[in-house]
């Protein structure tokens, strides 16, 4: 009888395990939804409604996310707006919780105001995310006086971190912004803004075309840098013709474009290209052969034109689409290769010179030019300037 009864105890106590194992695994199964305030347009009201309608359809938690403020829009979407982070607005999310308890929903708070991860008025420049920039001058013994160019510098706020001079490497102050070519374009549009400082004009085409740039003495092009005003993958992959007579060109290939994603405007595109030496430079724009988009290749997935801001050619060699490799973009490219970026157009690293304890304050530099032509290079870094954009009250 014993026997009988602890067996029969067991069975209860399993099946009562079984039973709540079973509802926690269903309550952990249900899923979370994203739970937007939108406008500051909250009311108790509302979060009631929305919360306990989460409730009926089975719904386990929601992460609760602002995203605008009531002066997002003018006149305002609503009446009496509560605007985030103010005294309204934390009663607003503690009557959310309070209400979340007693519907036993889980929530949860996303990190910032709007879809950004670290933003907040709390956040200083010299404490937000930071890029490093950099700028350059070229010098020889019979300069002086040294005053070095201040680098990119946003909200205001910038510091050193190293100067550097090394021998100016072959092409140094040679490209298009110096050493101005005629630019034609087969369509017959102006292309000159193309090469001219500060120009915000796009150049473009939905049909095929060339751009022609002709000097008046044969160039040696090492290096094409393309600016486009949002993103365009037709004018990465530009096919790239030279000529010396202006009638009888060869192809010296096809401009690559980089891997990237859909956030990919904050940084220009450099190109290496095996050293050409040439009198005219044709840049073919032609659909054909395009890649599909994808989420690695996003410029691509709109209807193909070829959109241009800038397209600038320079004598001196640098790293194929540096940016990427750099961290100052993601972006994937291709390794260099010997061909683009020959040994011999590289800066030996014991030809560089540690100026860092030389630069004053006011970016001039103490320092007795050795003979020859000088590259100073000046490095520090600076705020992003990016913020939580599609927050309201705590953009920061």
């Amino acid at each position: 009888m014993k026997s009988t009864f602890s067996k029969i105890f067991l069975f209860l106590l399993f099946c009562a395990f079984s039973v709540k194992l079973k509802a926690q695994q269903n309550e952990n199964a249900k899923p979370w939804v994203f739970w937007y305030w939108v406008q500051s347009g909250i009311s108790k009201k509302g979060i009631t409604a929305d919360l306990e309608a989460m409730k009926s359809n089975g719904i386990g938690g929601a992460y609760l996310m602002t995203i605008k403020g009531g002066k997002s829009s003018n006149p305002s979407l609503y009446e009496k707006p509560v605007e985030q982070l103010t005294p309204e607005w934390w009663e607003m999310v503690k009557f959310a919780m309070d209400e979340a308890k007693r519907l036993d929903l889980k929530l949860g708070m996303h990190v910032s105001d709007g879809f950004a991860l670290a933003g907040g008025p709390w956040i200083t420049p010299e404490l937000s995310m930071q890029k490093v920039v950099s700028s350059k001058i070229t010098v020889n013994a019979s300069n002086t006086k040294i005053k070095l160019p201040q680098p990119e510098t946003k909200e205001g706020y910038y510091k050193d971190i190293a100067v550097y001079a090394y021998p100016s490497p072959i092409g140094t102050n040679q490209s298009t912004r110096i050493i101005t070519p005629k630019i034609t374009a087969s369509n017959g549009a102006d292309a000159s803004g193309l090469v001219k400082q500060g120009n915000k004009q796009n150049f473009g085409s939905s049909e095929p075309l060339y751009i022609q740039y002709e000097f008046e003495k044969p160039f040696t092009c090492r290096t094409v840098k393309i600016k486009v005003s949002g993103n365009n993958y037709q004018a990465q992959r530009l096919k790239i013709e030279v000529s010396n007579d202006g009638k009888t060109f060869r192809s010296i290939g096809r401009l690559d474009p980089p891997r990237h994603g859909w956030q990919d405007t904050d940084e220009d595109v450099t190109h290496s290209i095996v050293p050409t030496t040439a009198k005219f430079f044709r840049f073919v724009y032609d659909k054909t052969g395009s890649e599909p988009g994808s989420e690695d290749l996003d410029a691509a997935k709109w209807k193909p034109s070829l959109k241009l801001v800038h397209l600038e050619l320079f004598a001196e060699a640098q790293i194929n689409q540096f940016e990427g490799k750099n961290g100052s973009i993601w972006r994937i490219s291709k390794r260099i290769t010997s061909e683009q970026l020959p040994s011999n157009l590289c800066v030996p690293l014991n030809k560089m010179i540690n100026l860092t304890a030389k630069l004053k304050a006011d970016g001039s530099l103490d320092w007795k030019l050795p003979a020859g032509s000088w590259t100073i290079l000046r490095i520090g870094h600076t705020s992003t300037g990016q913020t939580n954009a599609t927050g309201g009250a705590a953009i920061g």
